[in-house]
């Protein structure tokens, strides 16, 4: 069956179709197609845990399930890898009341 799962690295999103059974290097390796980064270079990281989830295995191994959100990070040097940074709807959009901005 297959399901999407979306990858998110800043403001940008990436809805990418998988299996269940699909590796985490497969789809970095669709990725790669996408945002011209070896695979070696990125880092899937699960947002709510934290968890990085293993080259190795599937999403159904590490629980990830249709429409689940996957933060992407790259490699910054040898040893090191960026920090988690989605951007999200509210960072986009001033609130009405923050100034009592008439809009």
């Amino acid at each position: 069956m297959d399901m999407y799962i979306r990858v998110k690295r800043s403001k940008s999103t990436y809805f990418i179709r998988c299996k269940p059974s699909d590796k985490i290097i497969g789809i970095k390796q669709k990725l790669e197609e996408i945002i011209d980064q070896p695979v070696s270079d990125q880092r899937f990281v699960l947002p709510g845990t934290g968890e990085i989830l293993e080259h190795i295995k599937t999403l159904a191994d590490q629980k990830v399930d249709s429409d689940a959100v996957v933060a992407l990070t790259l490699r910054k040097d040898v040893n090191e890898f960026e920090e988690v940074n989605i951007v999200g709807p509210n960072d986009f959009y001033q609130s009405r009341d923050a100034d009592d901005a008439n809009w």
